[in-house]
């Protein structure tokens, strides 16, 4: 053993406090920022959410009993994936959809409320309208014919659908009706176009007040409601930007983690979990 060998173990019995002392703030660190997630907004919200749907169960296990999982499969293999496709947009995996649009009829109580009519804006593949169909409401989705794949699945969930694109400051095409509750799901028709740093070109406030105006109006019965629920942005933050949030806020919206829910009266505050009366 050389002489610079026998201090080492020394020299390691120094270094252990500060390694103990490095490791003790990044434990603290650490710590601190899950409390502090706990107790954001975002957080307090998800519970209350996740609570009220307590209150009324709906088993997703006896919805997929209704749904052909292998004829699903069937159809994406006559129309497969585009390159690059996201894996969330699977959207032949029934257990997840499922899921997700358990969810947002609970968050409404469409489970609980009488016979609503129910208009979906870029209704995709048909799930969310398909789950309401089951609780008794009239339901009427709306899409462009881009993908092949839901123009199999909306026919195989017997779901209607009007083929149209929304376009910005372009009225909605006249669907001979209004509706007790308007809905647009994954938010997207807002983007126009990539710039060259990856991000969306999107709607402008002007864009988005005709949009709400023109639902208002001409879509909306009296206690109608018009739900729009967002993707977050590319970098994971909210799409409800400060300067966003206020705009919708001007709008009379009320604005619950990535949803943002509107009246037909803007003087009006709507409420997400709301029975229609008889």
């Amino acid at each position: 053993m050389t002489a610079s060998s026998r201090h080492i173990p020394g020299r390691l019995e120094a270094a252990l406090p500060c390694v103990k002392r490095a490791f003790l703030h990044h434990f603290r660190v650490r710590l601190a920022q899950k409390f502090q997630k706990l107790f954001t907004r975002d957080a307090a919200e998800s519970l209350w959410e996740h609570a009220w749907r307590c209150t009324h169960p709906v088993s997703s296990r006896r919805i997929l009993t209704t749904i052909d999982k292998a004829a699903l499969v069937r159809l994406r293999k006559d129309s497969p994936y585009r390159p690059n496709a996201r894996k969330i947009n699977a959207y032949e995996d029934a257990n997840y959809w499922v899921g997700v649009n358990v969810k947002r009829v609970q968050d409404l109580w469409l489970d609980r409320s009488p016979p609503l009519d129910i208009l979906d804006l870029g209704c995709g593949p048909g799930y969310f309208l398909y789950l309401c169909q089951m609780f008794g409401h009239k339901i009427l989705g709306l899409d462009p014919d881009d993908e092949p794949f839901f123009r199999g699945t909306t026919k195989f969930f017997g779901v209607s659908r009007v083929v149209a694109r929304i376009n910005a400051q372009a009225p909605l095409p006249d669907l001979g009706k209004q509706f007790d509750l308007v809905t647009a799901h994954r938010v997207c028709f807002h983007r126009i176009a990539r710039r060259e740093n990856g991000e969306w070109l999107e709607w402008t406030q002007a864009d988005w007040k005709f949009f709400i105006n023109d639902v208002r109006t001409r879509f909306l019965k009296p206690d109608g409601r018009l739900l729009l629920e967002f993707n977050r942005r590319g970098d994971g933050s909210s799409f409800f930007t400060p300067e966003v949030r206020t705009f919708f806020e001007s709008q009379g919206a009320r604005i619950v983690r990535w949803k943002a829910l509107l009246a037909a009266d803007p003087n009006q505050s709507p409420r997400f979990r709301q029975i229609r009366k008889w």
